[in-house]
């Protein structure tokens, strides 16, 4: 079942403080940022004085100049409200899921002799102290083993999903914050200082990485900055003109003017387009910290996995029992069963479902154990001793030989070495000191990826996972999993080269990942999908971070972005028709007065210069609002050339933002004269 978005759209966290984000929003040099708002705001100022002068020297068109102020200040507010939503909505997401945070528990020991922890948050600790750590207990912090032995998975950590053996003295003794004991205790003395863990580590590249601009968002700034340029330089080059003629056009006019040329309409709009994205990532239950990484999800080239949690489910589990010569699959299911009854690890749980599976009835087996014997790290083997005298054994392939007093046969060396080389691991199950078969473990890669990723493939996205694991281990999992490459041995610093070679050749990455150490790599990504289940370093560093812990849901990420994209595109194509549109309906009306001929141009008949200008302020406006259902529902993607996507852009959003504003002028002019407002 999918978890319910925490924070809606018009949730009061993000609406409530928007209205007051939006007035802080009307600093110049916050404004300076989107240079078409910067305009409006700089016009809406220089209106409003204009009308303080009218209405203190007793000027002729005061309320007309109040009614056009008015307009333009409207329309930089509402731009600054959407983008305040945007922005509000993406810090309450972030402060909700800080709060979710807990901090690891540590058992504190006054000594090393002493059996009575105290319970103490790990933020607590210092060099020095002594911890306990039992099974299933997350590790405070870095430290070193001074005593005991146990399983430590380090799949957070490293990305190896193998458990690993970590015990007291020689060069296994060091331990990672954030890895989990699966089996057995250790206490260990914490040695890392305040700031200087392995998690501080990570913060810190990721604090040194820097995320790219996307091509399309530099390119828009560019289209808009020149577009307000040079409308800019049309008006003002309107009045010597007007006074060549012997006419005059208030000043007031042309300002107004200037604002329904240049593109108010997707300069308004932006934010609105990426709250869209944002809510369309709720519904896929994916919690996005800044539209900017939902636009850039749209255009990636190169997608980077990490395997262990993201293409696989992180843990080993049973895949496959191969019975030796002469021993039936039956008789080995039933032997792993009863010998794994008493192992707790996530190992031992999965041998016991799988063989169950395979009997095809449940089977406890308990009945038949007079002594359990539980897996431990220090033996490496799970067992049982049964009622009528006979012993079953299930461990790792040196242990069990050794517990047979017998050396490996062909056969078994044979089935070992396959295991291994299709990057399982093999375990061994015996029965009163004779081998019956072996048990392969592996890390299950999650059911559908494959299909996916052949999907991501058919649009364009380049697929590579990343691991820990040796390269013959790696290379048997990315076959199965279908991706098109494959990083082996992968360490924070290869990872983060990877990713900023990628980039340095002009294509835009996104990184899956859900350990400490693909922080580095989420950040420096133009796109970071931190699966939930992740570690807080991981989430901290993606811009992205998916409930589901589901890899595959990067191509519903992926399909939401180019949605933005194209959302955009086709509004931008609107606004642009759109301000043709009002360039033509306008200018005839307004300077009939001037050049008399230009009457024959004004084919929309507006009533007179003040209504046209007061019109086109208020379709201005009014159109912004319009279109923002639009900008939230999206226009819906369909793979198509980019041929084929400019044709409909230019049938329907072209043809659509030519036709609009004559017909919505018209309707308010007419409104305009008929109230006598004008």
């Amino acid at each position: 079942m999918r978890k319910k978005p925490d924070i809606s759209l018009f949730d009061w966290r993000v609406t409530g403080p928007a209205p007051k984000m939006a007035f802080t929003k009307l600093d110049p040099r916050l404004m300076a940022r989107n240079p078409v708002m910067f305009v409006t705001l700089v016009v809406a100022a220089l209106s409003t004085l204009l009308f303080l002068r009218d209405l203190v020297a007793g000027g002729e068109n005061v309320a007309l100049t109040g009614q056009i102020a008015a307009w333009l200040w409207f329309t930089v507010y509402f731009a600054n409200v959407a983008e305040a939503m945007a922005e509000g909505r993406g810090k309450a997401r972030a402060d909700t899921l800080r709060a979710t945070q807990s901090e690891t528990p540590a058992r504190r020991l006054p000594s090393i002799d002493s059996d009575a922890p105290e319970t103490v948050s790990s933020r607590s600790l210092r060099p020095g102290d002594l911890v306990l750590v039992k099974v299933d207990d997350i590790v405070p912090a870095d430290g070193e083993i001074i005593e005991g032995i146990a399983s430590v998975d380090e799949s957070a950590i490293t990305g190896e999903s193998a458990s690993v053996i970590r015990e007291a003295g020689g060069d296994r003794s060091a331990v990672t914050g954030g890895t989990r004991v699966v089996s057995d205790w250790i206490k260990v003395k914490i040695t890392s200082k305040p700031g200087e863990s392995f998690l501080d580590r990570m913060i810190a590249m990721v604090e040194g990485a820097e995320r790219q601009k996307t091509p399309n968002e530099i390119a828009l700034n560019i289209l808009l900055a020149g577009m307000t340029i040079i409308f800019l330089i049309v008006v003002v080059t309107l009045q010597p003109f007007v006074i060549y003629s012997g006419a005059y056009v208030p000043v007031v006019f042309l300002i107004a003017l200037l604002v329904t040329l240049i593109p108010t309409t997707i300069g308004g709009l932006l934010s609105a387009i990426g709250i869209a994205g944002m809510d369309r990532l709720v519904k896929a239950n994916v919690i996005a910290k800044s539209g900017r990484a939902v636009e850039a999800a749209g255009d990636v080239d190169v997608l980077l996995l990490d395997k262990t949690g993201t293409i696989t489910f992180g843990a080993r589990q049973a895949d496959a029992f191969e019975p030796l010569q002469g021993v039936s699959q039956k008789e080995m299911a039933e032997a792993a069963l009863i010998a794994s009854l008493a192992d707790e690890t996530p190992e031992g749980r999965s041998i016991v479902d799988f063989a169950r599976k395979q009997l095809g009835r449940t089977l406890d087996g308990t009945d038949e154990v007079a002594e359990a014997i539980p897996f431990s790290a220090n033996t490496r083997i799970s067992g049982a001793d049964l009622k009528h005298g006979s012993t079953l054994r299930k461990g790792a392939s040196d242990a069990i030989l050794a517990w047979c007093g017998i050396g490996t046969t062909p056969q078994i060396r044979a089935v070992v070495e396959g295991i291994a080389k299709s990057g399982g691991t093999p375990l061994l199950v015996a029965r009163d000191k004779r081998v019956l078969g072996v048990i392969q473990l592996k890390d299950i890669v999650k059911p559908g990826i494959r299909e996916r990723f052949a999907e991501l493939r058919r649009m364009g996205v380049r697929t590579v996972m990343v691991t820990g694991d040796n390269p013959l281990t790696a290379a048997a999992i990315a076959a199965e999993a279908g991706v098109d490459d494959f990083l082996a041995e992968a360490t924070p610093e290869r990872k983060l080269e990877l990713i900023r070679k990628e980039q340095a050749e002009g294509k835009l990455v996104a990184m899956c990942g859900d350990g400490s150490n693909d922080a580095p790599a989420l950040a420096q990504a133009d796109v970071g999908v931190a699966m939930n289940t992740g570690t807080p370093a991981a989430k901290e560093a993606g811009n992205l971070i998916d409930l589901d812990s589901d890899p595959t849901k990067l191509i519903e990420i992926v399909l939401v972005g180019k949605q933005l994209l194209i959302s955009r595109g086709s509004l931008t194509t609107f606004s642009v028709a759109n301000d043709v549109a009002k360039y033509f309906a306008i200018l005839p009306a307004l300077f009939v007065t001037a050049y008399p001929a230009l009457g024959v141009l004004n084919v929309m008949g507006l009533g007179s210069p003040g209504s046209a200008i007061l019109s086109a302020v208020i379709f201005n406006a009014l159109i912004i609002i319009a279109l923002i259902p639009l900008a939230l529902r999206g226009v819906k993607y369909q793979p198509a050339t980019a041929v084929t996507l400019l044709r409909h852009n230019l049938l329907v959003y072209g043809l659509g933002g030519l036709i609009v504003p004559f017909i919505g002028i018209k309707a308010i002019d007419l409104i305009v004269n008929a109230a006598g407002i004008v």
